[in-house]
């Protein structure tokens, strides 16, 4: 079993920063694919930005040249940095990451609790 903790959310006004940082723990034998997705209230979860174990990342058009996404995989650790911050980035921020427990077990997907943020004047 496989667990993500995040921090790093929270108010902040448009135009500012935050860094939100993702950590798994538990049995895990290797970490492929790391992402953090959002959901906002009445709406779908959807794709925020992904990276690959070997650094490939992927985003979504909404935050491109905004958020930067990066791991650290000695911590098993993914991060978000999201830089000029709009009202409609207000969501709940989920961390999400493909695992295997061992090698004979393929990839499963695991998710974390989700942190808020508010992005207000």
């Amino acid at each position: 079993q496989v667990r993500l903790v995040e921090s790093g959310g929270g108010l902040v006004q448009p135009g500012g920063s935050l860094r939100l940082s993702c950590a798994a723990s538990g049995s895990i034998f290797s970490l492929n694919v790391m992402g953090w997705y959002r959901q906002a209230p009445g709406e779908q979860r959807e794709l925020v930005a992904t990276i690959a174990s070997g650094g490939d990342t992927n985003y979504a058009e909404a935050v491109k040249g905004r958020f930067t996404i990066s791991r650290d995989n000695a911590k098993n650790t993914v991060y978000l940095q999201m830089n000029s911050l709009k009202p409609e980035d207000t969501a709940v921020y989920y961390c999400n990451c493909y695992a295997r427990g061992n090698i004979y077990q393929g990839p499963k997907a695991y998710w974390g609790q989700g942190t808020q943020v508010t992005v207000s004047s």
